[in-house]
């Protein structure tokens, strides 16, 4: 397991103005109860869904576990007309499968925008999540590839492979329908759902917009001042090749120490 575990905290009747001025400013997580969602959180059945998505091809992420990995792709994407997705999702067992009678399935979006780097509200309007989470200041203990974790199963992790994921502090919640989690940009999440549901992701801007880039329509990229740092990095790395692998490791090491100086927050968690 995971060092330290937290709850995410869970607030009941918070209006806008209070999220917006007290809460938001604090950028952790939070869960908001008691939202008016409208009537979609009884009404969106699995025949509900299936007559108004209609036939319409979705791609889907397919797997024989319900942990994907999106470094291995322990996946296959395959495609379903929209209705025939929902019912199948909400079978105990299916008749008709790609991989196997157990297999789950995974729609990442109806459309065409999966944000990545910008703050988000997760509402759960039907269905059940479990969602972990861990601070990005907590980045090197996670073991990342890209901006995915190298370590699949949080629950039972391999400390001999990931000795540091224990250092780790793990923020956890379960969301029910009506529930919304607010997901700081940056913050790394691992969601299982624990029965057939739909949940519906709202992302924003948090940065002013001079600090995106302008070709990022869908806010998947690093903020533009992260990736010319980034790119001034590899350069640095590149030239430390140059020297002999005893000089290289002294000064590499010198560059990180440097960075934790001048870079990182002495805030506190």
């Amino acid at each position: 397991m995971a060092g330290q575990h937290f709850p995410v905290t869970r607030l009941e009747g918070v209006s806008r103005e209070q999220f917006m001025q007290h809460l938001y400013p604090q950028r952790k997580p939070l869960v908001l109860e008691g939202i008016d969602l409208g009537p979609c959180t009884s009404k969106w059945t699995v025949d509900y869904l299936s007559q108004v998505g209609g036939k319409k091809e979705v791609k889907i992420h397919v797997a024989a576990v319900a942990q994907m990995d999106f470094i291995s792709k322990n996946f296959v994407y395959r495609s379903l007309p929209f209705d025939q997705l929902v019912q199948r999702a909400a079978e105990e067992k299916h008749k008709e499968f790609f991989v196997s009678e157990d297999e789950k399935y995974y729609l990442r979006s109806l459309g065409e925008d999966p944000r990545k780097v910008m703050d988000n509200l997760l509402i759960q309007v039907t269905g059940k999540k479990r969602v972990v989470l861990f601070s990005p200041r907590d980045a090197q203990y996670l073991y990342l590839k890209g901006t995915k974790s190298e370590v699949l199963n949080i629950d039972n992790p391999d400390l001999a492979k990931y000795p540091l994921f224990s250092k780790a502090r793990r923020y956890e919640c379960s969301l029910e329908a009506g529930d919304v989690l607010f997901i700081p940009a940056l913050w790394f999440h691992n969601v299982i759902s624990e029965e057939f549901g739909v949940g519906v992701n709202i992302f924003w801007k948090h940065l002013p917009s001079e600090c995106y880039d302008k070709t990022d329509t869908y806010g998947n990229k690093d903020p533009t001042a992260a990736s010319r740092a980034a790119q001034i990095l590899d350069r640095a790395l590149k030239t430390l090749a140059e020297l002999p692998e005893e000089y290289r490791d002294f000064y590499a090491r010198r560059m990180v120490l440097h960075i934790q100086d001048k870079a990182y927050s002495k805030n506190s968690e």
